[in-house]
């Protein structure tokens, strides 16, 4: 299907000036920068990860870097049993980090809000941060089925809908009044171009 796309206007979000600053977090000390975010929203199965692992490699050919947050609502662990930070933790350490040459990995037994993880990646040029639907920054919201709809009205900044090609007149009738770039769910070039030309709209969002 050719993508159809509303136009009726911009995203109009609140600016703040850019700033780069150093920020103390828990005691390490780490450069602050401007990155700009973007929350992939959606219910489950309605392909959050995968449009994140899509627009990934197509910033990067811009010469973006390009960090990912995932919000997980059951209990996870992405260590393995019986390795050397696995039995570091289970013998009672609050926080273990490995790294080497070339990658770094820091696992804390605490939850952290979605504003501190930015921080964290505060030095990437952007962010997509896939959850965390009560958050306020700019958003893609996924619409799959006709019982998604209802998260054009329970989310808020909307800055574009990626639809499945049956939704797409449906969203199109529920964004009609707003300023909201509607996207078929394969025009991922599209998506990437959006988020790299508007990149002030999610750079410089103030929550």
């Amino acid at each position: 299907m050719r993508s159809q796309k509303n136009n009726i206007g911009r995203v109009k979000l609140k600016l703040r000036p850019q700033r780069s600053s150093k920020r103390r977090i828990r005691g390490a000390q780490v450069q602050s920068g401007n990155p700009a975010v973007c929350q992939i929203v959606g219910y489950k199965n309605s392909g959050k990860t995968s449009l994140v692992c899509a627009l990934i490699p197509l910033l990067k050919q811009k010469g973006e870097r390009v960090a990912v947050i995932k919000h997980d609502g059951h209990e996870y662990d992405m260590d393995h049993p019986e390795t050397d930070t696995w039995k570091q933790r289970q013998a009672g350490a609050m926080a273990v980090a490995i790294t080497s040459a070339a990658r770094t990995s820091v696992i804390e037994e605490r939850g952290s809000s979605l504003s501190e993880l930015i921080t964290v990646f505060s030095s990437y040029d952007y962010v997509l941060v896939e959850g965390f639907k009560q958050e306020a920054y700019p958003k893609i919201v996924l619409i799959r089925r006709q019982e998604d709809l209802e998260l054009l009205q329970q989310t808020r900044n909307i800055a574009a809908v990626a639809a499945w090609e049956q939704m797409i007149p449906d969203v199109i009738a529920a964004v009609s009044q707003q300023q909201t770039q509607v996207f078929e769910i394969n025009e991922i070039a599209g998506m990437a171009e959006f988020l790299y030309n508007q990149r002030s709209n999610f750079q410089n969002f103030n929550i």
